[in-house]
């Protein structure tokens, strides 16, 4: 499958915050995970505009530290200014730089997490390993990310559903990522692990389509032959139809995969 435009799957900071309204109750569960407390010092890879760095700033205290990575300048200089307008600064910072190749030096962290950042790496386990690196022995790592194969949305059109949610699964770089999760952290010789899947329900189709980033699934599937405009209009019509019935219902789900770095 070929794709021409913007690199498939890529969003936009408005698109995270939007996001990150809906997981609150993964991203809350994640801290826990991770034991956060006063004085630690954490990691979050992939941080976006630091939709978590500064929730995590501010229960670690100025006698912590929090570090979010991003390749993306612009989610990193949005993360520093939300530090800012929040009164973390002092201790959340920012940067950009690469999942696989993290600029920290080994067992710096207490903890580390990511959220939907393996699902856009070609090389997931280079960024678990990384991670681990990091990591101190006997800290925690969690990792959340999406099964996109999971989308599913209450309709009549199933064969072309099946075929837009194929689509959303293979345009990005690892769009199983969520069911991989253990298997990840298994040959990174994590200990201790655990995984829990949390499902996403939405009942709002504009919502919806936001969401599942649906005007991008539809141009990559008309540009590579995968539905023709017709298929792709009757499909829109006929989920809009039950919006308006009040019947419209989209759910997916988010794993989340906990471990603990062994301690020799």
């Amino acid at each position: 499958m070929t794709y021409s435009g913007r690199e498939p799957g890529y969003v936009d900071p408005e698109y995270l915050r939007r996001l990150a309204e809906i997981v609150q109750p993964v991203k809350r569960h994640s801290y826990a995970a991770m034991a956060l407390a006063s004085g630690k010092r954490v990691l979050d890879v992939g941080c976006g505009p630091g939709a978590d760095t500064v929730p995590m700033g501010e229960i670690v205290g100025p006698q912590g530290e929090v570090q979010g990575i991003d390749h993306d300048e612009e989610m990193v200089q949005q993360a520093d200014q939300l530090a800012r307008d929040k009164g973390v600064h002092a201790w959340v910072h920012h940067r950009q730089g690469d999942a696989a190749a993290l600029p920290f030096e080994d067992q710096y962290f207490d903890a580390c997490r990511s959220e939907r950042l393996l699902q856009h790496l070609a090389d997931p386990e280079k960024a678990v390993s990384e991670m681990v690196r990091v990591t101190r022995p006997g800290g925690m790592i969690v990792v959340t990310d999406t099964d996109h194969s999971s989308v599913s949305i209450a309709n009549e059109m199933l064969e072309i559903e099946w075929k837009l949610r194929r689509v959303r699964a293979d345009m990005l770089a690892n769009g199983y990522s969520g069911r991989h999760l253990f298997g990840y952290f298994k040959r990174a010789r994590l200990e201790n692990i655990s995984v829990e899947v949390f499902p996403l329900i939405v009942t709002d189709y504009a919502l919806g389509r936001y969401l599942s980033i649906m005007d991008m699934v539809e141009n990559v599937a008309l540009q590579t032959g995968v539905l023709d405009a017709e298929q792709v209009a009757a499909f829109d019509s006929h989920l809009r139809d039950l919006d308006k019935e009040g019947q419209f219902l989209a759910y997916g789900i988010m794993l989340l995969a906990a471990g603990r770095k062994p301690l020799a």
